[in-house]
Order: C-alpha cells, then structure tokens, then sequence
C-alpha cells in the first residue's frame, strides 16, 4: 500500500494535503474502530519507507495523544499531521 500524493517538494517531502492525509491514515484503521493504534501508525510508518517504525509510532501516540487513551482518534489528527511534518518526512499542504 504506497502512499499516493499530489508530489514530492523540493527537499525531497511528501506533499498531500490533510484530506489525503486522513484518507491514507485510515487505511491502517485495520479494526476499523475510527482510531489508529501505535500498531497501526507503525505499519503507515513502515509502508512509507520510515527506519525505526515501532519507535516513531511509540514516540508519535505519545506525542499527539491529547487525552491519554493510547490511541489516535479524530480529534487528534491534526496533532499527527503536525507530527508527521517534524518527523515523518511529509508536508501538508493547506489549501
């Protein structure tokens, strides 16, 4: 499952904007209850030809995890977008 985007920019990221982001995302929702597990994340991870998927997924639930449940929800992807921008070599576009 690649990851599917508009381009790559100049430094070599990503480009896709947040609808696509959550569209890819939701792909890893593997028991589909509307919310990426640190599992999960680590297979988008994995897929997108990241190093260290088990450690940036760990790192990323962490990171973007507002209400302490474990897990990525809704709510929370914007946190992720963020996240995934810093270190997950992606740019999302805001058009």
């Amino acid at each position: 499952m690649a990851i599917k985007t508009r381009s790559y920019s100049v430094d070599g990221k990503r480009e896709m904007t947040m609808d696509e982001f959550e569209r890819w995302l939701k792909r890893f929702d593997e028991d589909k209850d509307g919310k990426i597990s640190k599992d999960e994340l680590a297979d988008a991870v994995r897929v997108s030809g990241g190093w260290f998927a088990r450690r940036k997924s760990k790192y990323g639930i962490r990171s973007v995890d507002a209400n302490g449940n474990g897990f990525v929800d809704d709510n929370e992807i914007k946190n992720l977008a963020d996240f995934a921008e810093k270190h997950l070599n992606v740019r999302i576009l805001h058009l």
